[in-house]
């Protein structure tokens, strides 16, 4: 949004070019995002203790998980909130790599926000089944590997490039639909699984 206002400034002012390098609006992308959850972040914290959304622990769990109960939950909402924003402000709107990313996030934050939703309303501890999770999440994977399928335009955009060899690819044709789903899946997981054993770790101690 603010690349095309920048763009346009450029023809008056040659100052407003420096917006066209993707480094410099990257660093911006972060700050901005840094900036909405400071500033948003202690209002909403408050907010959720307020109306006393917090975490449902199961009662046949280990005893030091006992310590997260009434912990605000739903914080991926402000991370959510400050991606998002961001997202809009400082990238090139016109690329459709951008709007692929963008999709894809909100469809995996609207699945944690249901998992949430029923630990916290329904005081349901187990949340959103695992296989309805993996779902909507397998439904969100596989439109964005073949739109970006489809989409390609050059044989880079669907090669598999190995680090450290610079002439070194391994063109996956079709094949990656598959890998790209199980990247954006995989990745999600890994971080959920990470995350809840972070959270088993210290409540241990």
């Amino acid at each position: 949004m603010l690349l095309w206002l920048a763009e346009f400034l450029s023809q008056y002012i040659g100052a407003f070019k420096v917006f066209q390098y993707l480094t410099l609006r990257g660093v911006l992308g972060i700050m901005t995002a840094l900036a909405i959850s400071l500033l948003l972040g202690p209002y909403m914290i408050r907010r959720l203790n307020y109306h006393q959304i917090g975490q449902s622990i199961r009662n046949d769990g280990p005893e030091s998980h006992f310590s997260k109960s009434g912990t605000p939950t739903m914080g991926g909402a402000l991370i959510l909130v400050a991606i998002i924003i961001s997202t809009l402000l400082w990238s090139d709107l016109s690329n459709p790599y951008i709007w692929t990313v963008v999709i894809v996030t909100l469809i995996f934050g609207a699945v944690g926000w249901v998992d949430d939703y029923r630990k916290v309303i329904e005081k349901n501890s187990v949340g959103l089944p695992a296989r309805w999770k993996y779902f909507w999440q397998s439904i969100g994977g596989f439109g964005a590997a073949i739109f970006l399928y489809w989409h390609a335009s050059t044989p880079a955009e669907t090669q598999l490039f190995f680090p450290f060899f610079k002439d070194v690819a391994w063109d996956l044709g079709p094949f990656f639909i598959l890998f790209a789903y199980f990247v954006i899946v995989g990745s999600s997981n890994a971080v959920n699984l990470t995350d809840d054993l972070m959270g088993w770790q210290l409540c241990r101690r």
